[in-house]
């Protein structure tokens, strides 16, 4: 047995003991009063627009970033369970393979469901469009060969990317909701295991893959990263006013335009830089 299989029987084993995501989630914690994310990862956060605003008015905004989080989160699963389900119905592959997707599939579901939950409970006037899909992402999401390196160079970025975020949230355990701190806590033990896969299928795939083809690969996966990045990151307008902030500056402007927020996604995305460094593939999301 080499050794991914041997993960993959890992994998599947820690997987086994499945518990549905929406009964690990205290769901009468949840509370308007308090905040969902720390206030450092808010995407205002360190600008004048933000000092000004009341300690109300910052909660509610970084409950409204929270949604927004896991609307992207939703887009994600769904993605991801989209191209799971259809090559498991076709597939003639080693049943450890198809055990462990399957497995993948049953924890993508339940995040999903947790997720709506969540939105349900909230309270809160949700936006129309819940999340401004990347649309090259989304085409690369959907359509690329599942086997092919630049598919799973887009699972490991839409893995990679949101768990720093939910890591640094549940940093915060004393200051945001309980019941957002065992969302995010749900979310990412399971995401460890189906991270820890991605990057064992994609070092195989880029091990054997020309440098002229990582060359070429290049430019799309920029424009996916670049596209993945600003669009989990910064919240689209409605956001703003759902959360009831005074009208005047342009939010998404000021948002784009702040340092500290810039900071922060570095930190958020380096982790994923970093390994795709080690790939031979060279990516930035300014």
């Amino acid at each position: 047995m080499n050794s991914s299989q041997e993960l993959l029987d890992h994998l599947s084993r820690n997987s086994a003991p499945y518990e549905d995501p929406l009964l690990r989630v205290e769901w009468a914690a949840l509370s308007l009063d308090d905040f969902w994310i720390p206030e450092p990862a808010i995407s205002l956060y360190g600008t004048p627009e933000y000092d000004r605003l009341s300690d109300a008015l910052k909660r509610r905004l970084s409950q409204y970033e929270f949604i927004y989080f896991i609307s992207g989160a939703l887009w994600l699963e769904g993605l991801f369970m989209e191209r799971i389900a259809r090559i498991s119905m076709h597939s003639a592959d080693r049943l450890d393979r198809l055990n462990y997707r399957l497995h993948e599939l049953r924890e993508e579901a339940g995040h999903s469901l947790m997720f709506i939950e969540f939105m349900r409970r909230s309270g809160l006037e949700l936006p129309l469009r819940r999340f401004p899909k990347p649309r090259m992402a989304t085409l690369v999401g959907r359509f690329a060969p599942f086997e092919s390196a630049v598919f799973w160079i887009a699972v490991m970025i839409g893995e990679e990317v949101p768990d720093r975020m939910n890591r640094l949230i549940r940093r915060h355990r004393e200051t945001i909701s309980p019941t957002v701190h065992d969302v995010v806590t749900t979310h990412m033990i399971d995401e460890a295991r189906h991270m820890a896969h991605a990057r064992d299928t994609l070092e195989q795939h880029m091990e054997t893959l020309p440098n002229w083809q990582k060359m070429l690969y290049r430019p799309l996966m920029r424009r996916v990263f670049r596209q993945f990045v600003h669009a989990f990151y910064y919240p689209t307008q409605d956001i703003y006013q759902l959360a009831g902030l005074p009208e005047g500056p342009d939010y998404c402007r000021v948002a784009r335009n702040n340092p500290q927020r810039a900071a922060f996604i570095d930190d958020c995305v380096d982790p994923a830089l970093q390994l795709l460094r080690e790939q031979g593939l060279v990516l930035h999301w300014r």
